[in-house]
């Protein structure tokens, strides 16, 4: 299924960002061509600037301590593996000690190497890379691919705190939800929560279906319009029923 999710609170916003931007970087960091590690700095300058919410860091630490003691209330029970629920703890414990253990502003020391930042500030214009805008960095993107990977991980590595906080927040946020198979009549559906909380809302559609899912909520009603796929700038509405699949999640 293609998954469409929503997120109902910033807080969320920024977790999901940030997941987007690790995986990218995750994806370009091995490869060996220069082009892929330009696409991974610029990621990380994205990554220092989401993650620079002031309160991201505590956060984080209090949901991890939060689901702590949910799990924790789970031992002993004859319906749950041991085992496992003894790693997800341990995993855990270990994010919030990397994480406790990071000072400062996020991304501080990115902000302290001038080099960086003067990269940072070219790559905010429309091809300001250019190898005699930053012959510096052309030099640096034309070393050794292997120099250039130890630089990248010298860089990222510190941030890794983060980031695996925040896939454990988000898997215990996905895994909490309970799906519904529901239809949309004539590409529109419409539910009252009536007091129901979620942080987020996940839409799956069999990926044959050429619709996309436009979401709009509040504390009070969710609405979903069902438009078919197209690059018109006015989309237009599935005519047809569509079936899809819901689920409210919340930590």
């Amino acid at each position: 299924m293609i998954v469409y999710e929503y997120p109902l609170h910033e807080r969320i916003r920024t977790l999901l960002r940030l997941e987007d931007l690790f995986e990218r970087a995750r994806h370009f960091l091995p490869g060996e061509n220069p082009l892929e590690h330009h696409i991974t700095l610029l990621t990380l300058f994205e990554i220092m600037e989401v993650a620079s919410r002031a309160d991201l860091k505590s956060d984080l630490l209090q949901e991890l301590e939060r689901q702590k003691q949910v799990l924790l209330s789970y031992r002993n029970n004859p319906q749950i593996a041991e085992n496992v629920l003894s790693q997800v703890i341990s995993d855990m414990e270990r994010a919030a000690q990397s994480l406790f253990a990071m000072t400062g502003r996020i991304g501080q020391y990115l902000r302290e190497n001038e080099w960086l930042m003067s990269i940072k500030q070219r790559t905010g214009i429309p091809g300001g890379a250019c190898e005699f805008d930053l012959p510096s960095y052309h030099f640096w993107l034309h070393r050794d691919s292997g120099a250039r990977l130890a630089d990248l991980m010298s860089w990222i590595t510190p941030l890794y705190p983060i980031r695996d906080a925040t896939a454990i927040v988000l898997r215990m946020l996905r895994e909490g939800g309970k799906s519904s198979r529901l239809v949309a009549h004539q590409g529109t559906y419409s539910q009252m929560l009536g007091g129901k909380v979620a942080q987020m809302v996940r839409i799956g559609l069999a990926p044959d279906m050429q619709y996309v899912p436009e979401i709009s909520a509040n504390k009070y009603a969710l609405n979903i319009r069902f438009t078919v796929f197209g690059m018109e700038p006015r989309p237009r509405l599935a005519e047809s029923d569509v079936e899809f699949e819901l689920t409210f999640c919340n930590l």
